[in-house]
């Protein structure tokens, strides 16, 4: 099954395009007008062995807000369409991730319920230009319009830069494992459908 999508998405702030799939190599082409989120991505892109195209222009010189959070939209939208009816799918996973003293374990379940728990609360939230605190709104957005429930929970540490790092891995790590094929079922609920 073509696990592929493609977006599109124009505001009076953003002007997106992601395309995905699910079944990469985790090879990444992000050009989002914001350095640090060119990272995140493509370290997203690589540990959920999910090749990401990823355009963006937004309104960045007034602040990266609205770039941020519509690009956890496209994204969150592209997840859902290449998971078509999530059938053939392991459903849930986990995984912790260290980066230096940095700890992060993201937990996935690909349930068609959207929720976010997002425990992650640094001292210091500004490595460089860019406010970490926004990374909550990409993953928001994310979880809804993909319709995940995922729990992200920073275990420990104190660089900015670090704990960003161990979020997006950790939750690239869970979203592989969820989206993983499962061969002995075809839909993972006991309900037969998600």
């Amino acid at each position: 099954m073509n696990r592929i999508a493609e977006i599109k998405r124009r505001t009076k702030e953003t002007d997106i395009f992601v395309k995905i799939d699910l079944d990469g190599k985790g090879d990444a082409d992000i050009n989002t007008g914001i350095p640090f989120m060119d990272h995140m991505l493509t370290l997203m892109s690589f540990h959920a062995f999910m090749d990401m195209q990823i355009k963006a222009k937004g309104d960045i010189e007034v602040d990266y807000h609205h770039t941020v959070e519509d690009l956890g939209i496209c994204v969150g939208i592209a997840i859902k369409e290449a998971l078509k009816d999530m059938s053939g799918i392991k459903r849930f996973g986990e995984a912790t991730i260290p980066m230096d003293e940095s700890l992060v374990r993201t937990v996935i379940d690909i349930s068609g319920r959207p929720f976010l728990v997002y425990n992650v609360f640094p001292k210091k939230t500004i490595t460089k230009d860019f406010d970490i605190g926004l990374i909550k709104d990409f993953f928001y957005a994310l979880s809804m319009n993909a319709r995940l429930t995922v729990h992200i929970d920073l275990i420990r540490g104190e660089d900015p830069h670090h704990i960003s790092e161990a979020v997006f891995k950790s939750f690239a790590r869970a979203f592989d494992k969820a989206k993983h094929k499962e061969e002995r079922t075809k839909i993972p609920s006991t309900k037969g459908i998600l």
